[in-house]
């Protein structure tokens, strides 16, 4: 399960990447955020009456608890994501483009020892995309909160690569590159946007640093 990453281009990066046609005013004046964790805000690429919308919204389904805090959840495993009424709807007709330039596992504890991800090019971090999901919630988030109404995304997990297993055996998430994956992911029919939910290419990617903090160094 993946509960950290990164995204530290700018607007108009995102927008050459994911041909970008409007960018809400939310997302206008966009800033580095090496460090994302669940309920933080961040950006997101949908469709938005048919044009790609870059727009800020919250990281983590809402699932409510009776009696206490909601619980966020950040990550959709691929084998639940057309069978589970809690991400299925979000799948057919709500997916999005997370924008990432890498991303954190822990491995041990006491301390552990973090593990950051991130492409293989010329460049440190080149960005790429998680297959993301997002819905509307409205509500209070813990009880006796005011109401609050959120945009709110998660992204798939799939099978680890050889790159991903050694710090996490379960999971990774479902990583997108390329005009063609990102156009299939956002606009391509349910089959076909499911058939991208496999392990990146490990020959693509490397592990860009390693601490004992959840810094990306």
């Amino acid at each position: 399960m993946c509960n950290l990453y990164s995204q530290t281009t700018n607007v108009e990066v995102i927008r050459l990447l994911l041909d970008v046609m409007r960018v809400h005013p939310s997302a206008g004046n966009l800033p580095a955020q090496p460090a994302i964790f669940p309920g933080y805000t961040a950006p997101v690429v949908r469709l938005n009456g048919g044009e790609r919308e870059l727009v800020m919204m919250s990281w983590g389904f809402v699932l409510p608890q009776r009696d206490k805090a909601v619980k966020r959840v950040t990550n959709a495993r691929d084998e639940k994501v057309r069978t589970s009424t809690f991400w299925r709807g979000s799948f057919e007709e709500r997916r999005c483009l997370v924008p990432v330039t890498s991303f954190a596992e822990p491995k041990g504890r006491k301390p552990a020892v973090w593990h950051w991800f991130a492409l293989k090019e010329e460049e440190p971090r080149p960005p790429f995309a998680f297959a993301g999901l997002w819905r509307g919630w409205k509500g209070p988030l813990k009880p006796g909160a005011e109401v609050e109404e959120l945009n709110v995304y998660a992204f798939l997990t799939t099978t680890p690569n050889e790159v991903v297993r050694p710090v996490h055996p379960s999971r990774m998430p479902v990583m997108l590159s390329g005009k063609d994956q990102f156009r299939t992911w956002l606009e391509g029919p349910p089959d076909e946007a499911y058939a991208l939910a496999r392990p990146f290419p490990s020959d693509q990617m490397h592990v860009v640093c390693t601490g004992d903090t959840k810094d990306e160094g």
